[in-house]
């Protein structure tokens, strides 16, 4: 392991491209202030990368850095002992909830991904200035682990996005905000993307939380405090996260042996898994954001406003159809607070790199249907051209093989090096390579092509055509003063 007193350690060619310290500390007061739309925090000096301990799997294989920029957001950099001279700059999923930014995320991300540097590329990574959701924030703090970087060791010869999860929206948010800057970046990588954007994209948990309302009862109780369902949660609730569990427990006896379960019971969780097409085996955890994640969005970061829709949504697949449509909680979104998420989240398409994507067909969690939604918001911006997408027979959502992460950022390498695009094919062809080195596994499937999303996700009126934000509509709302998401 590096200790935090350890001497910088790179190749001749990272020397050649690293910069003084005096002009490191330039650069990085010169970057690190307001970003795009979104504003910095109230200004401190930003520290610059500090050695540190590196992951157990990166031991003796790298330089490792931590540090905190000007906005608070806190950064992870990892530099191999045999560098490539190229940098994977990784935008981390979630959104966590908090109030600050957690030092620890992005070194567990690090760790996660060590392949990329065990395949010698540099990386760097951001636990963004706060938890809650916000992807224009979580992108200026992408934007800025990668000038951090580049202020500290040089310009690397070149340097890609990957993003995994709703990291895979933040990135595509970087790519399209600050992608079109002369040496900024130079091609993306989407891992089990979240791309349909925010303003469709949890459209199916809206479903989930007032579906599973009409028949559960219970979150809230007749006899607690009762609020309108597109809140998630009332604010200043303290229930917590085992507390929701043993609702979902009560309602439906999810956690229990089918054998153990009631009737009742049975026939509730039959009914909001096939009303909502949620797999069994992740429904707790889309409730949970359901709840936790959408008090977020709305209490916090929109003031109350509620940007979330079904009216015209016709429920089916319960036992009984018309009682449901009937009773289910109905809303509209009012319309500045719709406005406000589709500017900080949605994506227009807009993007000049090459994008690779790597997305599992059983994903239980980013539905592969948002590959359908990126697909056909790049094709509506004329983009299409920019993107090849791959899938995979695995079943996860937070990891997929090692094998296929090294695969797909080579690939995306030798397409950006040599402007020849690859096919699906070719990238599952050239898998085995890696997999004798990780043995991890390929499962690639490069017949797949996803359903459009709304053969899952029940469109609201509208809400058909892509991209869900078009780059006129960008450009016409930056112009509103405090549009969007506060950082």
């Amino acid at each position: 392991m590096t200790t935090p007193d350890a001497p910088t350690q790179l190749t001749s060619a990272a020397r050649r491209r690293s910069r003084p310290a005096v002009v490191a500390a330039a650069l990085a007061a010169v970057f690190l202030g307001t970003l795009g739309n979104v504003s910095a925090a109230p200004a401190q000096a930003a520290e610059q990368p500090v050695a540190a301990d590196c992951p157990p799997n990166l031991a003796r294989k790298a330089t490792c850095y931590t540090g905190q920029d000007a906005n608070g957001a806190y950064y992870t950099m990892a530099v191999p002992n045999d560098w490539n001279g190229s940098l994977v700059v990784h935008a981390h999923g979630g959104p966590d909830l908090g109030d600050s930014s957690d030092p620890a995320r992005s070194t567990e991300d690090l760790q996660r991904w060590a392949v990329m540097v065990d395949q010698g590329y540099a990386w760097a990574g951001s636990a963004y200035r706060r938890g809650g959701y916000g992807a224009r924030m979580a992108a200026a703090d992408t934007e800025n682990v990668r000038r951090l970087f580049t202020a500290r060791f040089g310009r690397p010869e070149r340097t890609y996005l990957h993003g995994q999860s709703w990291g895979g929206n933040v990135a595509a948010k970087v790519a399209e905000t600050y992608g079109r800057r002369p040496g900024a970046y130079d091609g993306v990588l989407l891992t089990n993307g979240v791309l349909g954007g925010g303003s469709r994209g949890y459209d199916y948990r809206v479903d989930l939380r007032v579906v599973y309302q009409y028949y559960c009862h219970n979150h809230p109780r007749p006899t607690e405090p009762q609020y309108p369902l597109w809140q998630g949660l009332r604010p200043g609730s303290t229930m917590t996260s085992a507390g929701l569990r043993a609702r979902l427990q009560e309602c439906t006896g999810y956690a229990s042996e089918p054998a153990d379960r009631t009737a009742l019971q049975q026939r509730n969780l039959d009914d909001i898994l096939a009303v909502t097409r949620i797999p069994e085996r992740t429904l707790e955890s889309h409730l949970r954001f359901a709840t936790f994640t959408f008090r977020d969005i709305v209490t916090n970061r929109l003031d109350g406003r509620n940007p979330w829709s079904n009216r015209g949504v016709r429920y089916s697949g319960s036992h009984d159809d018309k009682a449901l449509n009937a009773g289910v909680e109905r809303f509209s979104a009012d319309p500045t607070a719709r406005r406000d998420l589709s500017y900080d989240s949605d994506l227009t398409g807009r993007v000049s790199l090459p994008v690779l994507t790597l997305h599992a067909i059983d994903d239980p969690t980013a539905f592969v249907e948002h590959e359908a939604a990126y697909r056909a918001t790049l094709r509506g911006a004329g983009r299409g051209g920019n993107l090849v997408q791959t899938f995979t027979k695995e079943t996860e959502h937070s990891t997929l093989s090692d094998s296929e992460y090294a695969n797909s950022i080579t690939a995306l390498d030798t397409w950006v090096r040599t402007g020849r695009k690859p096919s699906p094919r070719s990238v599952a062809a050239s898998c085995d390579a890696f997999d004798a080195t990780y043995g991890s596994g390929c499962f690639y499937d490069p017949g797949f092509h996803p359903s459009p999303y709304a053969s899952r996700v029940r469109p609201r009126p509208g809400g058909l055509g892509w991209p869900a934000m078009t780059a006129a509509q960008e450009r016409a709302w930056s112009r509103i003063d405090g549009v969007g998401i506060a950082p």
